[in-house]
């Protein structure tokens, strides 16, 4: 199934393409959710603690594989929107063999740079083999992981959100009866949580990747024209390298907040954990919604609609802020009662701690709502770098305020709360401002 996003209503058409990437990245949170709560409920504080610090790293690494997967969808949304088959073919040769090779280099380093890995994090001692029984069996997923998410954008980048749902559907239910079965029936702790969801993303990798080469042959077979050529494979990392960088960069600026949180101790740690579960639960659907509504904007751009662009942009802007304050609201009402789902009543500190988090960062989701929009324009419209730049504006805030904000005793650990909201501000005021300036020249 091939979809044209240059054709039809403009809000009906973005959210039946965005609605199946949303529902599809809330069921990928269910591994995460699942782990956390599962472990946090069988197992205690400290598994939390650690499978919520790991969680951190693993976020970062799957980030530079969404990354490159994301900015080769933006080339093969254009090619498709251009209606060009040879240059979507060599662009699909071009991004498997970059993102492959990246696949590889990332398990040599991680299972060779465990021990630093931990050390960096600044994981409590009382933590640390727990969390190495963790990262030891959740690093062998990366494959499983390049699979999905490669051969999901390229579907999305046709059109076609539905199927990378189904796919993540099945997954996620299969994530949450491993855990139950491997943690509280076989009573294999941290390491089978984690046998768990790596044994789920294989399944959505390798289904996904089947159902891509039996019903899309055409795309996926070596046609003698086809070939790998250098200026194909320079086109993917440019775009590729540039979405990766931003996402990486997002990711580390949050590894380099996990060890400060680290830093405060157990009960810090684990309010950490869970929050940050719920928080991005809660984001999640206008993260997804930006990375529909770059699809759409590159596939217009394309195929040259200028105003439908623009349409494109007002309609989407008003739909993120409107649903940003609809959560907004919701997570600051019932905080604790969301703690409560992943630890016993007992752990009031924690579930104190968290609500605290949640109350602060929740009420500016509208302020992240309009950054993923920003990123996902920059990059349809062939300026990845600008992502880039709103990311290290947005992070390096944050980060910097974190570190210098905490070390104030009348703030203490409320000053890396605050630090997020404020690096979201400032990095939409310069990604608007940005925009007003250079339209005429972004969307000619």
């Amino acid at each position: 199934m091939e979809n044209e996003l240059t054709k039809g209503p403009v809000m009906k058409t973005m959210l039946r393409f965005a609605i199946p990437m949303i529902l599809g990245d809330l069921l990928q949170q269910c591994y995460n959710i699942a782990d956390t709560l599962i472990v946090g409920r069988f197992l205690g504080a400290d598994a939390l603690a650690a499978v919520g610090s790991a969680f951190s790293l693993m976020t970062f690494l799957t980030s530079i594989l969404l990354g490159l997967a994301m900015g080769s969808g933006t080339v093969f949304s254009i090619r498709f929107g251009e209606k060009d088959e040879k240059g979507l073919k060599e662009g699909i040769l071009a991004s498997f063999t970059l993102l492959g090779i990246v696949t590889v280099i990332l398990n040599v380093l991680v299972f060779a740079g465990i021990d630093w890995i931990i050390w960096f994090l600044r994981t409590p001692s009382e933590l640390i083999s727990l969390m190495k029984d963790y990262l030891i069996v959740i690093f062998a997923g990366l494959v499983g992981i390049f699979l999905y998410n490669f051969f999901a954008s390229l579907l999305r980048s046709l059109g076609n959100s539905v199927v990378p749902l189904a796919f993540l559907a099945v997954s996620a239910l299969l994530n949450i009866a491993l855990d139950l079965w491997f943690v509280a029936g076989l009573g294999r702790g941290v390491a089978g949580a984690a046998e768990a969801t790596v044994i789920s993303q294989y399944v959505s990798g390798i289904g996904i990747t089947i159902y891509t080469i039996i019903k899309f042959p055409h795309l996926l077979r070596r046609d003698p024209d086809v070939r790998l050529r250098l200026s194909r494979m320079k086109e993917i990392t440019s775009f590729s390298g540039l979405t990766c960088l931003q996402q990486s960069i997002m990711n580390l600026g949050i590894l380099a907040v996990q060890g400060l949180v680290n830093s405060f101790g157990t009960t810090i740690m684990a309010a950490f954990a869970a929050a940050v579960k719920i928080d991005a639960f809660a984001y999640l659907p206008v993260q997804d919604f930006g990375n529909a509504f770059s699809i759409f904007i590159a596939q217009n751009y394309g195929a040259k609609q200028p105003e439908r662009i623009r349409k494109g942009i007002r309609t989407a802007v008003i739909t993120s802020v409107s649903f940003s304050l609809l959560i907004s609201l919701l997570v600051f009402l019932f905080a604790e009662p969301l703690m409560g789902l992943f630890l016993d009543a007992g752990e009031e500190a924690v579930i104190a701690e968290g609500a605290r988090y949640l109350r602060i960062e929740g009420a500016f989701y509208a302020l992240i709502g309009i950054l993923f929009l920003l990123y996902g324009l920059y990059r349809a419209l062939g300026k990845p770098g600008m992502s880039v730049v709103l990311t290290v504006m947005s992070l390096g805030t944050r980060v910097a305020l974190a570190y210098a904000l905490s070390a104030i005793p009348a703030i203490g650990v409320t000053g890396i709360w605050w630090s997020v909201p404020i690096g979201w501000f400032l990095a939409d005021a310069l990604g608007i401002g940005y925009y007003m300036i250079r339209q005429k020249k972004l969307i000619p």
